[in-house]
This record gives structure tokens, sequence and C-alpha cells, in this order.
């Protein structure tokens, strides 16, 4: 059985996707994708179906750039839902200037609503060098910020390192 909430985070192509998703498929429920990301170029859009690519037709596919409330509202206890993933959740808010403080309280009460199992991936961006730009240093701030309030509210969190997870807070 799934925890109410498991969070997934790792560096960027460090299989922290796939098993997020293989978390989903091995739970027995209905298997549900949010996805979040936005297709900003060709970049984006190849990484997009590449993701696409991997699922099979039992997952049911929504997508949500913004708002997750209305997704995550309507899920029930039979399904267990992936958000993949929370970095590009932050980017749209980021690049559509949104009060970021009210948009993670927002997400906070839509997972803490949601009847069904949730796994949220997330970037981990605080490892690499001190970015060179203020605006790119904010970001990387805001990230962290919301990865230690997405931990704190996980029943498990889990770093994915080169497709091994290293379970820092509860159980698999």
């Amino acid at each position: 059985m799934l925890p109410s909430m498991t969070f997934v985070l790792g560096g960027a192509a460090s299989g922290k996707s796939v098993f997020a998703e293989n978390i989903i498929i091995n739970s027995a429920l209905t298997p549900v994708y949010l996805a979040t990301a936005r297709v900003w170029d060709a970049e984006i859009k190849k990484r997009v179906q590449v993701h696409q690519n991997r699922r099979t037709s039992v997952w049911a596919n929504f997508e949500a750039t913004h708002d997750l409330a209305p997704v995550l509202s309507d899920r029930h206890k039979g399904e267990a839902v992936l958000i993949d993933c929370a970095t590009m959740w932050l980017t749209n808010h980021v690049m559509d200037g949104t009060d970021l403080a009210q948009a993670q309280s927002e997400l906070l009460q839509a997972l803490a609503g949601c009847p069904a199992p949730v796994v949220i991936v997330s970037n981990e961006l605080g490892q690499g060098i001190v970015p060179a730009d203020a605006d790119t240093r904010a970001f990387r701030e805001a990230q962290g910020r919301l990865n230690i309030t997405l931990a704190a509210h996980a029943d498990t969190a889990i770093q994915v390192v080169a497709g091994l997870p290293n379970v820092l807070k509860g159980a698999l």
C-alpha cells in the first residue's frame, strides 16, 4: 500500500521519473499521470515525448501547468497519482510572475485533500555550482524551499541517483 504522499527527488536524468512511474505501476492501483510541463521549445517537446512514450494505455493522463487542485480533487482511493514534476510546475509559476507563496500553499492544500496516494517528482538543484546570474540563483532558492516543504509533508522521501533509490524518510 502506498503512503498518502511520496516525494521522489533527484538530479536531471537521474532516473527519478522512471523510478516514480514504477512505484505507481507496482501499486496495483489505477495509474494517473499529472504532467506539469509546458512545452517552451523543441528540447522540452522531445523530453515530454520520451515521457509519453514510456507510458502505456493503462495510464489516465492529465495536464495541469499551474492549478493541480481540480485533477487531484477528482481522484479516488483506487487510483495512484504521479505528478511529474514539481520543478516544471514551479517554472511555470516563475515564468508567469505568480505569487509563489500562494501557489505553494494552494499546492499543499490540493495534495492534502487528494483522496488517492500521490507520488511527486522534483529536481534537486542545490548540489551544483552557484549560478552566475541572479534569476537562476533565485529559481534555485525557490526550488530548494519547495523541495524542503514537499519533503516535510511527505510520508516517504526518496532521492534517486543513477537510477538507484536512497530512502531519506519513511519506507518504500
